[in-house]
């Protein structure tokens, strides 16, 4: 998995806000793979201090660090397409399962695009995101921050920090992550048209 996306993020950002649903995969992709990256590698540069280039050096701990970011990775592809989700609904109405299917289907793209080891395929291949998002749907729309966050539960299991190194730290933890999903709808708003974007995924689902 290509974690080093700044440039391209950048990229995606040039020009006016975007309708095509080949470009909001592109989007999630990217922004799944960033919030990843963010949330495991940041809070264990933190904790390393100066160590941090011992520690990274540890093989036992570059596996158990790939292995946690692979995790998260699933998590956070499938919220900021929960994300895509909550904010298009309003502007498919009457088409939410239209959308809801195309939706999956930039999920899964994106999936193949990144081929997980054998040993982390497991994950993906027992989660449905067309039941996620199914499920999303019988309720109004979350927003950002409060939307329920399936990339949570695999950082807290997979951390490469000991746990009792992690006293006290659940809070900012949850709010890092939390951080990095609401710059994503904040970056969603601001580099794609809504209405457009919305018909044009629900009208081609088929």
């Amino acid at each position: 998995m290509t974690f080093s996306l700044r440039g391209f993020l950048r990229h995606l950002t040039a020009g006016t806000r975007s309708d095509a649903p080949g470009r909001l995969g592109e989007f999630l992709r990217a922004q799944g793979a960033y919030v990843a990256q963010k949330s495991v590698l940041d809070y264990c540069r933190v904790k390393a201090g100066r160590h941090e280039q011992k520690l990274f050096a540890e093989p036992d701990f570059q596996a158990a660090l790939k292995h946690c970011r692979w995790q998260v990775y699933f998590g956070a592809l499938a919220d900021v397409t929960a994300l895509a989700e909550a904010w298009l609904r309003p502007h498919a109405v009457e088409r939410e399962a239209a959308l809801a299917e195309a939706l999956a289907r930039l999920h899964d793209a994106a999936l193949a695009s990144e081929t997980p080891p054998p040993e982390e395929a497991g994950t993906a291949a027992t989660f449905s995101i067309r039941s996620h998002l199914a499920a999303l749907q019988l309720a109004p729309p979350h927003r950002s921050h409060e939307m329920p966050l399936l990339a949570e539960a695999p950082l807290f299991a997979t951390l490469p920090i000991h746990p009792e190194n992690r006293t006290g730290e659940s809070a900012s933890i949850r709010g890092a992550l939390r951080f990095l999903i609401v710059s994503t709808q904040q970056e969603m708003e601001r580099r794609f048209a809504a209405a457009p974007l919305a018909a044009a995924l629900s009208d081609h689902s088929s």
